[in-house]
């Protein structure tokens, strides 16, 4: 039986896209060759990078509007620092939200000057901070959408008259907003678009080639442009896993679509998580955000009787991250609402027991 998987990355992907990537490892195209054996040169796998590019730009509205798209390795702990030396050239301000955004700082105070614009430490990242201002002579302002651990999201996005670049690694196509508003984007697959390995990137063009310092070749965005996204060998099978999940999304209906489905599953899950006296939500309830539910028991000795009935019910991945520790549902686009049905009732049925 297929469990219900609620890992927060790498994290589920949809089984029609599953079945397409296990049968292209076989045999891609009916080329007698694997999608993992395939030259990253070859027309069959210029034409995988292409399609993921484009698509990863239609279906954020971006395509036409000066964007680029491309498949990177390194994660988005790479773009801790490739962002940096892309764009900063004196200082920048950085929106501190969580785990993520304080790694993001540490590497790119290893360039220049980085101020913290704001910060939610004080409460343990359970809030997003909100009426901040940003010096107009900033190179950019960063910030991260979504918190997987803390289980908060940016529910608005700040208004600058400077750049602004965003970690979307855990929120990326499961919303409608403007995406025009940001400048840069990044996000590690292993969320919302495929297995771990690579890291898309969309980068508005007329905002490099700026900076006065030598930038490596890898870490350099616009030779990674000029190169098609194949600078170096590119994580083929990563990529064409992406695509084919953007594929999926498309054929939902798109960001819009998805939106709706995130919306009743977050709802579902919230709602149980504020009417059940045996849990708590961990983050402010006007920042929770619509990926990550996270939760704590009210009694901690139902502790074991609630992660039995997990195991027996086939769910999988709600441990939370030792940072905020109780519980975490992560319920990204490939999740069906069935599975978080799952869960309320597992959670109903132990207060039942109590």
């Amino acid at each position: 039986m297929k469990k219900h998987n609620f890992s927060a990355g790498p994290s589920i992907l949809p089984p029609e896209v599953l079945l397409k990537a296990s049968q292209a490892i076989v045999d891609y195209n009916n080329s007698g060759l694997s999608i993992i054996e395939i030259s990253h040169r070859s027309k069959d796998f210029v034409d995988v990078m292409e399609n993921a590019r484009a698509l990863a730009l239609e279906l954020l509205g971006l395509e036409g509007k000066g964007y680029k798209a491309l498949f990177l390795q390194g994660g988005a702990s790479t773009q801790f620092l490739m962002v940096a030396m892309n764009l900063l050239e004196k200082r920048a301000g950085y929106l501190n939200t969580g785990a993520w955004s304080t790694k993001a700082i540490k590497e790119a105070k290893k360039l220049d000057d980085i101020y913290e614009v704001a910060s939610s430490a004080d409460a343990n990242f359970n809030y997003i901070p909100k009426g901040f201002d940003v010096p107009s002579d900033y190179d950019y302002l960063h910030c991260t959408s979504n918190n997987t651990i803390f289980g908060t999201q940016l529910k608005q996005i700040p208004q600058v008259d400077i750049p602004l670049v965003c970690d979307m690694s855990s929120d990326i196509y499961s919303r409608n907003i403007d995406y025009s508003k940001f400048d840069l984007i990044y996000a590690g697959a292993q969320k919302n678009m495929g297995p771990a390995g690579t890291t898309l990137v969309i980068v508005k063009e007329d905002i490099l080639g700026k900076v006065s310092r030598d930038i490596p070749s890898i870490m350099d965005y616009k030779l990674h442009i000029k190169s098609g996204s194949m600078l170096n060998t590119p994580p083929v099978f990563a990529v064409y896993t992406s695509m084919l999940t953007l594929e999926w999304l498309k054929a939902k209906g798109g960001v819009a679509a998805i939106e709706k489905e995130n919306e009743k599953k977050a709802s579902l899950m919230y709602s149980e998580i504020d009417l059940n006296p045996l849990f708590k939500g961990f983050a402010a309830k006007e920042d929770r955000s619509m990926m990550n539910a996270t939760f704590n028991l009210t009694n901690d000795n139902l502790k074991e009787t609630f992660e039995t009935m997990l195991v027996e019910a086939g769910i999988s991945g709600v441990n939370g991250h030792r940072s905020v520790g109780g519980y975490r549902a992560s319920m990204y686009n490939a999740l069906p609402l069935e599975s978080v049905k799952a869960l309320v009732e597992v959670m109903s049925e132990l207060e039942s027991k109590a």
